[in-house]
């Protein structure tokens, strides 16, 4: 038998381990959180404690107006920067189990085959330099077959539309096309396996949710070399061992993978119907289980959850494109950029003021998906002051989501994570909105501890712990106020989509 091997990182406080064993060890997965404005990086042990966290930011640039692009080098530098800064943390008797990754979905890394250097930009899910050829390019056979297949409708939004992009703008060469987890597993691998999980697969217009394999059909649709695409596996497959890329070690297997919206749904703990999870980033993710694949007239998309023991598990999901960003863009005109700022300035003023912003900067996303909408600010009066304007923004957050949860239907929990719950304002709108409990994590790095969770699972543990509910909020409107309130956003959001002729869908009742 071959002697035990041991490599010592000094510089960072890491031990790794490999053969043999020691009683006194605490084994850790490193769960990599790779978002679109950052990357977290936690130590979870196997009782869903973070023993340690580390982040990097990632930045992202608009070229041209509906383009949104990041640099693939400084995403690969993100996540070691945040490795880094997490593993420093790690305890003297640490012992590194596995990696686990949970990425951003839908946005595009092309890279050469040979020796993976990125070719061009990353291409953001954001961007909607597609929205013109998917109008165009893709007839009703077209956007039937996609529906039927994978349960999205044709959209900008996800990857298929931007590989053909970038496949047309990129000079010859063998190339390589993936999502940012098939970019992340090509980098941390030894001999760059060309891999991707099953959930990000399925956001990309080109996995058949039913068969669990790329469609041929929709790849000619598209016009996607199959060569190109990597090997979608299940979430708890195993996708190779670590390269040694420092400070991670070499031989470390990355046990588990997951989309961040999903392993945040995991996190929480929603595996059954009726319980939904909202994740407020840049954009908002609202996701709910269903039984099994629902019809292709469901109100809002389908998507592949995870793909566990070889068992697939779907969910509704309704994406909006602008929640932390509006936010961010008002706070830009209100308080030099400083979010917090804006929200102070909101509770200044017990609401809007009739003030309406509809934030359909980049058109709208779920249940509208009508990318020729355009932002619209309404309302407002000789006594419209900056705290109803921030206040409007903070409002459309939540209006947002109200729009998903009606139209997905009744719910029995609802948990909310991300940045914008740190804000008690936001979340009380939100409630108040909904007219019902909103729980917010206890911890907020839930899409971490979500495919951490499924890591330990996947190594043998029975992982059952959630991120678990810090603070709950109670709505406070009363029914006449929240649908007058309802109402007024659903007439705005007519007019952002140019409807000639409009009947309120939330009429609010006589008083």
């Amino acid at each position: 038998m071959d002697a035990p091997c041991y490599v010592l990182f000094i510089q960072h406080r890491i031990i790794f381990h490999r053969g043999g064993s020691s009683m006194s060890s605490i084994d850790l997965v490193l769960a990599i959180d790779q978002g679109t404005t950052n990357t977290k990086a936690a130590l979870v042990d196997a009782a869903g404690r973070i023993r340690a966290l580390g982040s990097a930011p990632v930045g992202v640039s608009t070229p041209r107006p509906g383009w949104v692009e990041q640099d693939a080098g400084r995403i690969w530098r993100s996540v070691l920067e945040a490795a880094a800064a997490c593993l420093a943390g790690l305890p003297a008797t640490g012992r590194l189990a596995g990696v686990a990754l949970s990425t951003q979905r839908e946005s595009v890394v092309a890279w050469r085959a040979g020796t993976g250097e990125p070719v061009g930009p990353v291409i953001g899910w954001q961007d909607r330099r597609t929205a013109a050829w998917c109008a165009e390019a893709i007839d009703d056979a077209g956007r039937a077959a996609v529906l039927k297949r994978t349960g999205l409708r044709v959209d900008a939004m996800f990857s298929a539309p931007k590989m053909r992009w970038v496949l047309d703008h990129l000079p010859a060469g063998d190339v390589r096309v993936g999502t940012v987890d098939a970019w992340l597993i090509r980098q941390l691998t030894a001999g760059g396996e060309h891999l991707c999980e099953a959930g990000n697969a399925s956001r990309t217009l080109l996995y058949d949710v039913t068969t669990l394999a790329w469609s041929p059909e929709l790849l000619a649709l598209f016009g996607i070399p199959a060569q190109a695409l990597p090997q979608p596996l299940a979430s708890d497959a195993g996708f190779g061992r670590c390269r040694g890329a420092a400070p991670i070690p070499d031989g470390v297997p990355i046990v588990a993978v997951l989309a961040d919206s999903h392993a945040a749904l995991y996190g929480h703990g929603c595996v059954r119907p009726g319980m939904a999870k909202a994740t407020y980033g840049t954009g908002t993710s609202v996701m709910t289980p269903v039984p099994g694949l629902p019809p292709s007239t469901a109100p809002v998309p389908t998507t592949l959850a995870w793909l566990i023991g070889g068992v697939p598990a779907y969910a509704l999901e309704g994406n909006i494109l602008s929640s932390g960003a509006t936010l961010t863009w008002t706070a830009g005109l209100l308080t030099g950029g400083d979010v917090g700022a804006l929200v102070r300035l909101a509770e200044t003023v017990p609401d809007s003021g009739g003030v309406t912003l509809v934030p359909a900067f980049a058109g709208l996303g779920a249940p509208h998906w009508d990318r020729s909408a355009q932002a619209v600010f309404a309302g407002m009066t000789t006594g419209t002051g900056p705290a109803h304007v921030a206040r409007a923004a903070v409002d459309a957050v939540a209006h947002q989501v109200c729009d998903i949860v009606e139209a997905i239907g009744p719910l029995r929990t609802f948990r909310a994570d991300g940045g914008a719950t740190s804000a008690a304002l936001v979340m009380q709108c939100q409630a108040d909105l909904l007219g019902r409990q909103v729980d917010v994590s206890a911890v907020a790095e839930v899409s971490a501890l979500g495919v951490a969770k499924l890591a330990w699972q996947a190594l043998g543990h029975p992982a059952t712990w959630t991120a678990g509910a810090d603070v709950v909020y109670t709505g406070t409107l009363g029914d006449i106020d929240r649908a007058e309130r309802r109402a007024r956003w659903a007439g705005e959001v007519a007019r952002a989509r140019f409807t000639p002729a409009f009947t309120p869908a939330f009429a609010p009742p006589e008083r």
